[in-house]
């Protein structure tokens, strides 16, 4: 059994068991770490003080069965001590759209990180820990703080472990709605490679490197288009950080409410209307079932989140149909 966060008050030393194979360094301290803050935990990896093998890493870093963790001593005091909100917590509670023993999805909330970092002290992980007084519950996926919609959750390690296998094998379906710039009247693929690039002010960017970048492919499909704006259907066949955004913007029509790669002066036109959120939702996420003692066939899990009335209402004081 994995020592509790309480007995780490002076150096530790722990060897990953086999069921932790394949996990990211981050995610294994935060296991073991549960009270700590997730920006000790980055703020540990950071500067050294947690090393595998006697080696620092990063915390991408993917640990083996047998890997040697030190954890320095960690205390944490009560300043440090995150407060949840009330009303964020039932929220949370109120948008899981679904959930049985490996799985819970919920509709996120625009506005609202996935998990704590620079400047944001606490997210939705955090809020299901609190939620469901279980902090094995791990993120299997990301959105964007300002993207609402569909977020997966996993309850244990082999049904992360599933997850970021159909992953990789593609085999996770995603669609989203976006309200973008201008009349899109005809469908769109969007196919250049992505860079991330980090510029002198340290706010992290992507860009179109036709050298550099890596391959982000994405399809967008106008269902209504005003002079405006557009409300447009889209879907990825890459994952890329920020990729519709970028590519949305590479294309002339950026997502509107888009505070980092959109148009400012639409922005703040469209803010005086009401519309004060980046406008993009994950409307649906499918991914296979988990295996049963038959193997793993063919069963898709599909789920659907929708926009909420008010976002709904922006579009249509915009003109967006």
């Amino acid at each position: 059994m994995l020592p509790p966060d309480e007995q780490f008050r002076q150096v530790q030393h722990v060897v990953v068991p086999p069921p932790n194979a394949g996990q990211r360094i981050d995610n294994f301290l935060m296991g073991l770490l549960k009270t700590v803050p997730r920006s000790l935990v980055y703020r540990l990896l950071r500067t050294g003080q947690v090393r595998v093998n006697k080696g620092r890493v990063k915390p991408g870093f993917k640990l083996s069965a047998g890997d040697d963790v030190r954890i320095p001593p960690v205390t944490v005091s009560a300043e440090t001590t995150v407060h949840l909100p009330a009303g964020l917590i039932k929220d949370v509670e109120a948008s899981v759209i679904s959930e049985n023993d490996h799985w819970i999805v919920i509709n996120k909330p625009a506005g609202l990180a996935v998990h704590g970092g620079t400047g944001v002290k606490f997210g939705v992980i955090d809020l299901i820990h609190r939620i469901y007084d279980d902090t094995s519950i791990s993120l299997v996926h990301r959105l964007d703080r300002e993207t609402s919609g569909c977020l997966v959750l996993a309850k244990n390690r082999p049904t992360s472990i599933h997850f970021q296998d159909a992953l990789r094998a593609r085999a996770v379906d995603k669609k989203y709605l976006a309200v973008v710039n201008g009349a899109m009247r005809e469908p769109l693929i969007v196919d250049v490679p992505l860079l991330k690039n980090q510029p002198e002010s340290g706010e992290r960017m992507v860009v179109v490197d036709q050298q550099q970048g890596k391959t982000a492919l994405s399809r967008f499909f106008p269902r209504k288009a005003g002079s405006n704006c557009s409300l447009v259907d889209i879907q990825i066949e890459t994952g890329r950080t920020h990729q519709i955004r970028v590519h949305a913007a590479h294309s002339g029509h950026a997502v509107l409410g888009d505070t980092r790669y959109g148009d400012r002066a639409i922005n703040r036109a469209a803010h005086k209307v009401g519309a004060s959120r980046m406008f993009l939702h994950a409307a649906e996420i499918a991914f296979p079932a988990m295996a049963t003692e038959s193997g793993i066939g063919d069963e898709m899990l599909r789920f659907t989140a929708q926009p909420g009335e008010q976002w709904l209402d922006i579009v249509d004081k915009l003109n967006c149909h």
